[in-house]
């Protein structure tokens, strides 16, 4: 059964109505309905055309965390061949928060990690809603050193409310695993990629994120803090979500104007869920296309290209 966000109600109601009348239809209980059908679902379709014209950031934030978008093990299942994924960081223990591995895209070798959140009660937990413990961020540096030696390109797919805040993670150095994550990723020889599928929270992102493309699908959101955390922080009161996530400029089209983000990725109407393959493979090209400009660069320029990229944001001349 399709989920609706709050203010998708006029759009729910209408799409309700034409499940009813199918029902009838298909029991013989109601006349030809077929032009009523076809009615409502042009409006149905008008009502959410107007609806995403003018989203809001705070809906682009319901939508970004909306529980049907596809995911980090979706994308790999159609952008990825032959995946093999690896698990532990050598040190602790394994983290689900963060998946890797290695496989083929589009005929090229490439490490691919990124965040899980998960798909039902049962997996969610097993991810941890894809908030990632220090274990996770050490395998995401393993795996990004394997890639490196062996001249591999790194994929990143960001999806994360934020690092797990648990007393267990900061016992075990949550912020040293963040910053040598961050590290090494600047440190990388070989190009990166990285793209903000849904979710991109604080440090929890940018330790995978720090790429040298970097891309939001339409409907993402990317900062320092959630809404929720910049309300209580500012207002002490989460309440005030939607007036932070307004002031903070958390959406693609926001960042993509002061180059925080390299390139928006379209989503159909309605967001990724919608019309999840079609987004899978609009990612595919970006990645393919960010790859083909930065294949046969020698290594340091690779790392100065990076380093630039970073060092140069929120300056102005």
């Amino acid at each position: 059964m399709r989920s609706y966000l709050e203010f998708e109600k006029p759009v729910a109601d209408l799409e309700g109505q034409i499940q009813e009348l199918r029902v009838l239809a298909e029991r013989g209980e109601a006349v030809d309905v077929k032009e009523e059908i076809e009615r409502l679902e042009a409006k149905a379709a008008q009502a959410m055309q107007d609806l995403y014209q003018k989203l809001t950031p705070w809906q682009k934030t319901q939508v970004a965390r909306h529980p049907d978008r596809p995911h980090f093990v979706d994308y790999v299942g159609r952008l990825i061949e032959d995946f093999t994924p690896l698990a532990g960081d050598r040190k602790f223990a394994e983290d689900a928060a963060i998946m890797g591995g290695f496989g083929r895209f589009r005929g090229l070798s490439v490490a691919v990690l990124g965040h899980e959140k998960g798909s039902d009660t049962a997996s969610r937990i097993e991810h941890n809603f894809g908030m990632a413990r220090p274990e996770g961020y050490r395998k995401a540096v393993r795996l990004m050193e394997l890639a490196d030696r062996f001249d591999v390109p790194v994929i990143s797919l960001i999806d994360t409310a934020g690092a797990y805040p648990g007393i267990g993670a900061e016992e075990r150095g949550q912020a040293e695993a963040i910053a040598r994550s961050t590290d090494a990723c600047l440190a990388l020889g070989v190009p990166n990629v990285a793209v903000v599928i849904g979710e991109g929270g604080s440090g929890g992102a940018i330790a995978i994120a720090t790429a040298n493309r970097v891309f939001m699908l339409e409907h993402a959101i990317y900062s320092v803090i959630s809404p929720e955390g910049a309300a209580s922080i500012l207002w002490r009161d989460p309440a005030k979500a939607q007036d932070a996530a307004t002031n903070m400029k958390i959406t693609a089209q926001d960042l993509v104007k002061f180059k925080i983000v390299d390139g928006v990725i379209p989503e159909p109407v309605g967001g990724a869920h919608r019309a999840p393959e079609a987004v899978i493979d609009a990612t595919g090209q970006a990645i393919a296309q960010a790859l083909e400009g930065l294949k046969d660069l020698p290594r340091e320029d690779i790392r100065r290209m990076r380093r630039e990229k970073f060092l140069t944001l929120g300056r102005t001349l």
